[in-house]
């Protein structure tokens, strides 16, 4: 041996034993960090205009918020206003008038004085760019519940459209189920111009919002008005002669016609909080649903919505009290958790917190279908898993195969098991889910074709009409299926050798020329390019094929010097590599792992990223907070608190078996 391979294998040795201290102490961590249910919970706050929405309901159905959560409230605004006085659309982000206008009104009705700094900063702002008739829909929106905007300033929300027949390509029950989920209140709101009785503060908000008077504004010339900050999705040709064509019909709307959508929206507002225990499929018509049972007068409905929202959503973080983006992170958090220990050489070492990680899988299973699911627009729910627990009772594509691939890898050193029948029932499931290109969206399969998001009226989000097939989601369940097939060999053989083939084929279609794979729900192209590669391994790909080589080729262009991997959140809406000033522990994670499952030759770049991964580490066994890393619809980042706890260690755990 030479002089020059000792000193390669004696500084291979060291990062080992000091990845081996670094996964013990982040065990130790999670540890730490489980609930007594057994489950990882952390903050998923980010998305700036949820909580003004929830003061907004509070206003309006004059529901007292209490001074000390007033006051944490105040101070997250404080600790995530831009230096130029606005709000981002997330925390992290460059000012929106629609989260900074919607802020302005939170925090003065929260007892903000107009003169605070904050306040005055942020009403500058405002004024500077023309006020909120920029704003975008949602935005306008939820000021018009306030008596901040009229009514005839908004694109019309006609609940007439839920009377369609289904067979209507356009028909909302086509549309993504969170989309579908929020437009549905809204469309109740808006038939009944839902407005709050307006008061002292009312007038004092409507001179200082606007830097014209209120009284003199055109309102109706301003429902295509959208500031440029908001501008990511503005209005395309085809919406603004479907809002034409609307008005019109406004115009000539029959009363007894919309009283019967009204009643049949309304009834579906209804059907959605009891199927899922008043908690709703997410925050925004958590609020808005409430707020129709305030309308319609349904008290004890409406204090049922108001209890859950606060039990689930409202979270006290280390920055302030926000909004959660999800009723919880649950069901996500503890079955990567729980794979980030199974990783590792010391899951003996933590048999306990497996355990309990077990149980919790097993007891958030959904073990039966909601009742009359076809009429309310939903898929079969049996056998699926939420991303945050039974409750809430949505299942999603690739929280079901997370489910299944731990309630698989763990259900031998089990007692309690999830019955057999159950694991069966998940694997028919996520067969049922696949589209006809082959791949996965989010919630459903894709009901309505991508020109549907022509008609996207939201403005600042991209991509929300319809369920599309998700790199992240198809790999989840094609690595799912392929553990299935192994589990319930011979059952099942000949459905997902068809379903592997077609998810291979979609993800094939999707590797980009370069050889990443665009992330839908991080960022960006680190996590899409770790879930691109996995899901054409699972999928039968050899380590040599030219798509996973070129993948890896792609992330080590992008590698650092100092060994890490920084992708900045643009990324996402850019939808290109966009270079964050420093390294980030997930994003090198998710390369550090699409590496080592590739079997890639660049053992010194992994073992660098690997030696980066351990000097990152914190003395407690996590690893620092860094910015934030989650996405959804391109534009709006979200905090996954517990990705810095699992993924480095997960990674650490993938990369040392490559080296032994």
């Amino acid at each position: 041996m030479t002089m020059q391979s000792e000193t390669i294998t004696d500084a291979k040795r060291a990062t080992l034993v000091s990845a081996e201290r670094a996964m013990l102490r982040a065990i130790e961590h999670l540890r730490a960090e489980q609930t007594e249910r057994g489950a990882w919970w952390g903050d998923y706050g980010g998305p700036m205009f949820l909580m003004p929405m929830y003061v907004a309901a509070c206003r309006y159905a004059r529901r007292e918020i209490p001074a000390d959560k007033r006051g944490r409230m105040l101070e997250y605004i404080g600790n995530v206003q831009q230096p130029d006085g606005s709000v981002g659309l997330h925390a992290e982000g460059a000012g929106s008038m629609f989260t900074t206008a919607m802020t302005y009104a939170m925090i003065r009705t929260l007892g903000m004085s107009a003169d605070h700094p904050v306040a005055s900063k942020m009403r500058a702002w405002i004024r500077d760019r023309g006020g909120p008739v920029g704003a975008a829909s949602w935005g306008k929106f939820t000021l018009a519940l306030l008596g901040l905007y009229p009514w005839e300033g908004l694109a019309p929300l006609l609940p007439e459209l839920w009377l369609l027949p289904y067979a209507t390509p356009f028909h909302p029950g086509r549309l993504w189920c969170h989309c579908r989920q929020v437009y549905l209140p809204m469309a109740y709101l808006y038939a009944k111009r839902s407005t709050c009785a307006p008061d002292v503060l009312t007038a004092q908000l409507r001179e200082e919002l606007y830097p014209t008077p209120y009284d003199s504004i055109a309102w109706s010339e301003h429902i295509e008005t959208v500031a440029r900050e908001d501008a990511y999705r503005p209005s395309s040709p085809v919406l603004r002669a479907a809002n034409k064509a609307m008005l019109a019909y406004e115009k000539r709307a029959s009363r007894r016609v919309r009283e019967r959508a009204v009643r049949s929206v309304y009834e579906h507002v209804c059907y959605e909080d009891d199927v899922t225990n008043d908690i709703k499929i997410g925050p925004v018509n958590a609020v808005l649903n409430t707020l129709c049972h305030v309308v319609e007068g349904d008290l004890a409905r409406a204090e049922r919505g108001f209890v859950e929202l606060e039990r689930w959503y409202l979270w006290d973080g280390h920055d302030g009290l926000k909004m959660q983006g999800y009723n919880s992170t649950e069901i996500w958090d503890t079955t990567f958790a729980a794979q980030s220990i199974l990783a590792t050489p010391f899951a003996d070492e933590a048999k306990d917190v497996l355990a309990k990680a077990h149980d919790f899988v097993r007891d958030n299973q959904i073990i039966e279908d909601v009742p009359s699911f076809e009429k309310y627009y939903r898929h079969r729910s049996k056998g699926g898993w939420p991303f945050s627990n039974r409750p809430h009772g949505w299942p999603i594509t690739d929280c079901t195969a997370e489910g299944f691939k731990v309630a698989v890898a763990l259900e031998e050193s089990q007692a309690e098991k999830v019955p057999v029948e159950l694991l069966r029932d998940s694997v028919r499931l996520m067969l049922s889910w696949q589209n006809d290109d082959g791949g996965w969206a989010s919630y459903e399969r894709q009901r309505g074709g991508a020109w549907i998001e022509a008609l996207n009226p939201s403005q600042v989000f991209g991509d929300i009409m319809v369920d599309y097939s998700y790199v992240e989601c198809s790999s989840a369940v094609m690595q799912a299926l392929a553990k299935a097939k192994r589990r319930f060999a011979g059952e099942f053989d000949v459905e997902i050798d068809r379903a592997l083939a077609r998810g291979a084929a979609l993800l094939r279609a999707k590797q980009r020329e370069d050889g990443s794979f665009e992330g839908s729900w991080a960022v960006c192209f680190t996590y899409g390019t770790w879930f691109g590669v996995s899901g054409l391994l699972a999928a039968g790909a050899s380590t040599r094929d030219p798509a996973i080589v070129r993948a890896c080729e792609f992330l080590l262009s992008k590698q650092r010097k100092d060994g890490a991997w920084g992708e900045h959140h643009t990324s996402c809406s850019e939808r290109r590599w966009v270079d964050h000033p420093d390294g980030h522990a997930a994003n090198t994670a998710w390369a550090l792992m699409t590496l080592a499952r590739a079997k890639s030759s660049a053992q010194g770049e992994m073992r660098r990223a690997a030696q980066w991964l351990i000097d990152r580490q914190s003395t407690d066994g996590s690893w620092p907070r860094e910015s934030l890393v989650g996405v959804f619809n391109r534009t709006c980042m979200i905090n996954y608190e517990n990705y810095r706890r699992y993924f480095p260690l997960w990674a650490l755990g993938e990369w040392a078996a490559t080296e032994r």
